[in-house]
């Protein structure tokens, strides 16, 4: 299953496990409205997919307490540091996933979130940090890592389930939940303190150590994230292609050149009219004609290719093609269209399409894991531009009175993704984005089974 949460700003985030399937295919079409005016030369292929398509692929794994058993084992001295480095950062990175997943959950919920669920949350997180902390290794050259993602972890907890307490609904069971939630936050910082992991200088100052968090997240997050290296398919067929139609196009014009001297005798004005006319023609005309040949040569076929290599032994552990282009809608599939909810609206509707095909090779990953999870990150800023800006009326009578309330333009579009792994069947999900000229308004997963919905951006 996919899951598309909102980030900051006009971006996306879309992420999948990948699991023991050695092949993967995945769509995503973006439903966009017509009356945006969007077309390839507003915003061209190649610029949305380079500038708004950001995929990152790291291990996972079903057995969360593996990394602490290898953390056993690296300090009886069975495993080297940099094996532990690695265990520990993909367990510390998958406890960041779970816990940004569960507070964006718990936000979500429109009934309020019930007592047992912030307990809950609370019960799981204080036991990861406790199995965390029961190990301290002594070799300096693990403790420094152990400090770095124990420093981490528990800045970020503090984050995460502050940041629930202000966007929590202010039900009768808040004040109960805010308690608690506070209470684990109390406990972390006087952690930090206790240990002495960041300076008076740091914590002073929020962007100090917003700036040093956010760089330990990346030294978390580099040893499990598989490297990469893009590159753009076809640039030797472009290449004969355009010698082809130049040879043709010039081996015309020369032929054409010799019946006007062979027909009009003697060079005159005429003869260099005409000769004139043929190169005009010729620059026209070569131009298009490789440009309708080359897009009728690619059109369906992949136009990049992805390499994953492991960033311990730099073996190729995967390769992936990828597509992005404009499609219209009468040319998806059924179950596509089916998902959409095909109305009226749909028929001016312009459809991004991105794909990707890729082959994994789990005999060569890190030792104990054979899946992955692949996120893609989207801005969508592109798009916002091309929004109207603004607000306009909405006239309301109340209690005999009418009042005027400003509201802002919105827009919605249509998220819908196909998703096969192996031989199983594909799984269809569709989602409402809700968008505004300045920022991601909503996101709401229309289950596929109930039935249509009302496509209103409200």
């Amino acid at each position: 299953m996919i899951s598309v949460e909102r980030k900051d700003g006009f971006s996306l985030k879309i992420s999948r496990i990948l699991r023991e399937a050695t092949e993967h295919r995945l769509d995503i079409y973006f439903f966009i409205p017509g009356e945006l005016g969007l077309n390839t030369k507003v915003v061209p292929e190649e610029e949305f997919y380079h500038s708004a398509i950001h995929v990152q692929r790291t291990y996972f794994s079903d057995r969360p307490y593996l990394p602490l058993i290898h953390s056993r084992l690296a300090k009886r001295g069975e495993l080297s540091s940099e094996q532990y480095r690695l265990s520990l950062s993909l367990y510390a990175y998958q406890y960041a996933i779970g816990l940004e997943q569960s507070c964006q959950e718990l936000r979500n919920e429109k009934d309020g979130v019930t007592q047992e669920a912030i307990e809950e949350l609370i019960a799981l997180a204080q036991d990861i940090l406790r199995r965390l902390r029961r190990h301290v290794p002594d070799d300096q050259t693990l403790h420094k890592y152990y400090v770095n993602i124990d420093n981490y972890l528990s800045w970020f907890t503090e984050q995460r389930l502050l940041s629930l307490v202000a966007h929590l609904p202010r039900t009768k069971e808040y004040k109960t939940a805010k308690v608690l939630l506070l209470d684990v936050c109390d406990l972390e910082h006087k952690h930090r303190v206790a240990q002495q992991y960041n300076s008076s200088h740091t914590t002073e100052a929020l962007s100090r150590i917003s700036n040093k968090m956010r760089l330990l997240r990346r030294l978390i997050e580099y040893p499990v994230t598989l490297k990469e290296k893009t590159r753009e398919l076809g640039g030797g067929e472009e290449k004969l292609l355009k010698a082809g139609v130049t040879a043709v196009v010039m081996t015309t014009m020369s032929l054409a050149v010799f019946e006007v001297r062979e027909t009009l005798g003697s060079i005159s004005l005429l003869v260099i009219l005409l000769l004139a006319l043929l190169y005009a023609l010729r620059e026209i005309f070569k131009d298009d004609l490789r440009n309708t040949l080359w897009r009728w040569l690619r059109k369906g076929r992949p136009k990049w290719r992805r390499q994953y290599f492991d960033v311990h032994s730099n073996q190729l552990v995967g390769r992936q093609l990828e597509w992005f282009d404009y499609r219209r809608p009468a040319r998806l599939k059924e179950d596509i269209l089916s998902a959409r909810h095909a109305n009226v609206t749909q028929k001016e509707e312009v459809v991004m399409h991105y794909g990707s095909h890729s082959r994994m090779l789990p005999t060569r990953f890190l030792s104990g894991y054979e899946q992955t999870r692949e996120t893609l990150q989207l801005d969508l800023s592109l798009l916002s531009k091309l929004m109207e800006k603004g607000t306009h009326h909405v006239y309301q009578l109340k209690e005999g009175q009418v009042a005027r309330h400003p509201v802002e333009k919105r827009y919605l579009i249509n998220l819908v993704t196909r998703e096969v792994q192996g031989q199983n069947p594909p799984i269809i999900q569709r989602w409402k984005v809700v968008m505004s000229r300045s920022k991601i308004v909503e996101i709401e997963e229309i289950p596929q089974t109930g039935p249509a919905t009302s496509d209103s951006p409200a």
